[in-house]
């Protein structure tokens, strides 16, 4: 155990490079072989399970359903993405060509997900060695957050499939000092930006970190303002087309920033917003300790340390993991202008992984064999057993600490009450040609709920739409929905008296056999 563990040294590989390997290393094609299957079995096993929940992914595969029916070239916020990037909206929207829409995005999830594990593997081995590689695609695989994140419909794990792409180029154009590296980096990452948002960072920071230690100047500042200039192309033009349509090139990521600003200011008063801050302050060491497990996180973290004092051409890479949760850590706990999530940490976690075979031979590497297995089996243990038993904890269960864990969790599901209310409605409704009206959720579960029953825009009259009561005078629906705190019962014209909702005149009566926070109504 304690020599699989320990990296070994090899020649620098190219980037998916068939050449031959050495005779006492294995064949790549079969290490990449066994770490494609390694990452795609637990996805597998969650697949058939886990449900639409985080990440927007259903509001995603709205937005591609409506791109496919009307195919065009996105070019800005107004044009069919809203403050998504398109790239995703393409994807999802041509495999709804083939799979259902609650399938569509998760496959796509599904397929860049374990492809993850290649480039990954690739940029571990080429600093650290094979075994090192192997050890980070093995904990990879059974990372928890990520399980979701590839069986869900999001855009996390498309986007960070790229950004390991572009590591693993990014590191060999700086070892190799080639243009053709850095050029499939900078296409790379052109994709990623039009994926989401949080890789715009990564273009000024790769950029710069050429020229940091560079013994050649001139060389690191060419290949510096090369890199640069060919991760413009996809920011420009998305620019541009925010320009012409809003007047601000930077239009969705104001959106965005908004909307960050406004959740902060209406959760954290008083003593909550310090408590905000302390916790801010921790989330990103918290988080990857919690998903990639104590053992691996601790491993990892250790390695980074040991690398920046031992392998300076291994310093970019921490940076790249340290300076973006630096800066989302600033405005979280100093600023108050950003919410934390798990899944805005993906790309930074994922970056302890190169380094936890070499922080497990810096740190216990002088041990006993008997204390090196100890701790390597207690790693591996916590590394596989962790998710499990955070997935059953969470899996179609309510209320409590499981709705602040489900997020990391390997698996996911809606709410028992909404997932009830929706096969209802698939099986009344949907099937028999009925329409719904749709109350307002401040959680947005009217949105899983819509997207869960199977019911068609034209035949769902939702509240949160601009057009509620005119499209409640067309359809006619006989079924309602109505939330707990929802905003319906707010509206001129509607009261609620015992078990019977008046909607326009129009008396709608309580059903049996629905859970709070949702109640099912149908037209007398």
């Amino acid at each position: 155990m304690a020599s699989a563990l320990s990296p070994a040294p090899v020649s620098p590989p190219s980037f998916l490079s068939a050449v031959p390997a050495p005779e006492h290393e294995p064949s790549t094609r079969l290490l990449i072989g066994l770490l494609l299957v390694a990452a795609l079995v637990p996805r597998l096993v969650v697949f058939p399970v886990n449900e639409n929940r985080y990440g927007d992914s259903v509001v995603r595969t709205e937005l591609a359903e409506r791109w496919l029916g009307a195919p065009h070239l996105i070019e800005s916020f107004q044009d069919g993405a809203l403050q998504f990037g398109p790239l995703h909206i393409y994807l999802v929207g041509a495999a709804l060509t083939v799979l259902e829409r609650e399938h569509a995005g998760r496959a796509v999830s599904l397929l860049f997900g374990v492809l993850s594990v290649v480039p990954l593997f690739v940029l571990t081995r080429r600093f650290f060695g094979w075994r090192a590689g192997v050890w980070a695609g093995l904990a990879f695989s059974v990372w928890g957050m990520h399980l979701q994140f590839s069986t869900t419909a999001g855009s996390e794990a498309v986007s960070l499939f790229f950004m390991l792409c572009v590591f693993a180029l990014y590191g060999q154009a700086l070892e190799e000092r080639r243009f053709g590296p850095i050029f499939g980096a900078a296409m790379l990452l052109n994709l990623a930006c039009a994926l989401r948002y949080d890789a715009w960072l990564y273009i000024p920071l790769l950029a710069l970190l050429p020229m940091l230690w560079a013994r050649d100047r001139i060389a690191a500042t060419t290949l510096a303002v090369a890199f640069g200039l060919l991760c413009l192309p996809f920011p420009l033009l998305w620019m541009q087309g925010n320009e012409l349509a809003h007047s601000d090139p930077f239009y969705p990521i104001k959106f965005i920033d908004e909307f960050h600003r406004d959740w902060v200011a209406n959760s954290t008063v008083g003593w909550r917003q310090w408590w905000f801050r302390v916790q801010s302050l921790f989330f990103w060491p918290g988080t990857a300790v919690l998903t990639l497990t104590p053992g691996v996180a601790l491993l990892g973290m250790v390695g980074m340390v040991r690398a920046w004092r031992q392998r300076p051409e291994t310093r970019w890479l921490v940076l790249a993991a340290l300076v973006p949760a630096v800066f989302y850590t600033f405005r979280a706990a100093v600023l108050t202008n950003f919410v934390p999530l798990g899944r805005f940490a993906v790309t930074q976690i994922v970056l302890l992984l190169p380094f936890v075979a070499y922080g497990f031979s810096g740190w216990v590497g002088e041990w006993g064999p008997r204390a090196r297995q100890v701790v390597a089996g207690i790693t591996v243990a916590l590394a596989v057993l962790m998710p499990v038993a955070l997935g059953l904890y969470t899996f179609r269960a309510d209320g409590g600490v499981r709705e602040v864990l489900r997020p990391i969790s390997p698996t996911s599901t809606n709410l028992q009450p909404v997932m009830g209310a929706a096969r209802f409605l698939k099986e009344e409704v949907a099937a028999k040609g009925g329409a719904v009206v749709l109350d307002s959720d401040a959680s947005f579960q009217d949105l899983q709920l819509g997207f869960f029953s199977g019911l068609p825009d034209e035949r769902v009259v939702r509240l949160r739409w601009p057009d509620f009561r005119a499209q409640l005078e067309t359809v006619r629906p006989e079924y309602l929905v109505r939330f707990d705190e929802g905003g319906l019962v707010r509206e001129p014209g509607v009261t609620l008296e015992g078990r019977t909702l008046t909607l326009g005149g129009v008396a709608y009566e309580e059903l049996e056999g629905f859970a709070p926070p949702v109640h099912v109504y149908r037209r007398r």
